[in-house]
């Protein structure tokens, strides 16, 4: 058995599953558990991802919270499951980004591996992207392996992850073609950042702050115009160095000043919705013509008003959350570092240099000892 952990740039919650490796089968979730960023934990890593006064010691006591906040999970889900944590063979901790720099050789992720090791009894595999981007490759996205194992089949999918950051992952089922993947643009992070700002809510449950607004058809060909990344083509990720409040905040100046009126924070909510979903159909447009379908994994699933808005965009492809596969849509990512974790322990590539760029297939990760 092995655990999955993992804290994404909605910097949200740790969502962690329980799997079971059977030989030739597939990955079975035995449990899951999730746990809320306290306020002050989340603006501590939020406020990371930014240059500061004494960073290096901000960071590594915010690591040591995150870790005893996967500690945490690591005990609800070894309770659910009724098993000890001798039964793990490690645990797959992400760790949480705070920079992501493939161009200039790193990437970041925030984490106390030797303090989670020593504090569940559990050896740890942590640092999984490091290796990647020292192969050239983006070190992400990470999870296109998993999907492959888990939702390939006779027909050619996309696997969509709707995180802080959006990507996707190209199946081309039994046709030719290899898998591919790669970030899309933003998802939730733009969304928390502006509902946040706006109504004091940590995110837009149940999207009912974008339902509020319409979309504005200029704002958001301002948005994608005024993005060059987006044309950029795979591989490629992105993350919080590309997409941040000053991102946002300067292209709602120039559309103000352009326009003479500023908007109504709603519209914006809308058109922020807007705007992960045809950046996304455009992706999927350009890069997995043949698709059948659409499987959606992340906390974005549970968006009403951006599910809509990826099927308005997407249609007449079926938009489902990969619940309809067997996969709750929460639980994928969490799945896909566990599988990390296992792949690290037997010695097996991790990566997909077809979807990262790295030169080779590489085992990822560090492994801490229990």
């Amino acid at each position: 058995m092995f655990i999955g952990l993992m804290s994404g740039t909605s910097v949200d919650a740790v969502d962690g599953v329980l799997v079971d490796f059977p030989p030739a089968a597939p990955p079975r979730v035995l449990a899951y558990a999730s746990r809320e960023f306290d306020a002050v934990l989340r603006e501590q890593m939020l406020a990371l991802n930014r240059a500061g006064e004494n960073e290096l010691h901000r960071a590594a006591l915010a690591a040591n919270a995150l870790a005893d906040l996967y500690a945490g999970v690591v005990s609800d889900l070894l309770a659910t499951a009724g098993v000890e944590a001798t039964a793990v063979r490690a645990i797959g901790a992400h760790g949480q980004t705070v920079r992501h720099q493939p161009a200039a050789g790193y990437t970041l992720q925030l984490n106390a591996p030797a303090r989670l090791a020593e504090t569940t009894g559990i050896a740890v595999v942590a640092d999984l992207r490091s290796r990647d981007v020292a192969a050239g490759g983006q070190g992400a996205p990470l999870a296109c392996g998993l999907h492959q194992a888990v939702f390939g089949g006779a027909d050619p999918v996309v696997v969509l992850n709707l995180g802080g950051m959006a990507n996707i992952t190209v199946l081309p089922g039994r046709g030719p073609g290899k898998v591919i993947g790669f970030d899309t643009g933003p998802a939730n992070a733009l969304l928390d950042l502006w509902c946040q700002r706006h109504t004091g809510a940590a995110y837009d449950a149940g999207g009912a702050f974008a339902a509020q607004g319409q979309v504005d058809a200029a704002l958001l060909a301002h948005f994608v115009a005024s993005t060059p990344w987006l044309a950029v083509p795979p591989p490629k990720s992105t993350g919080r160095d590309d997409f941040h409040a000053e991102w946002l905040d300067k292209r709602l100046a120039e559309f103000t000043a352009r326009r003479g009126a500023e908007m109504a924070p709603a519209d914006v909510q809308a058109t922020l919705v807007a705007f992960t979903a045809c950046t996304v159909a455009d992706a999927i447009g350009a890069h997995a013509p043949g698709t059948t379908a659409i499987y959606v994994g992340g906390g974005g699933a549970a968006n009403p008003v951006l599910m809509d808005a990826l099927r308005q965009a997407l249609q007449p492809l079926p938009v489902e959350p990969t619940d309809a596969l067997g996969v709750p849509a929460q639980q994928v990512e969490a799945l896909a570092f566990a599988w990390l974790a296992h792949a690290h322990v037997e010695g097996l590539a991790g990566n997909l240099p077809d979807v990262t760029g790295a030169r080779g297939p590489r085992v990822l990760g560090a492994l801490y000892p229990a």
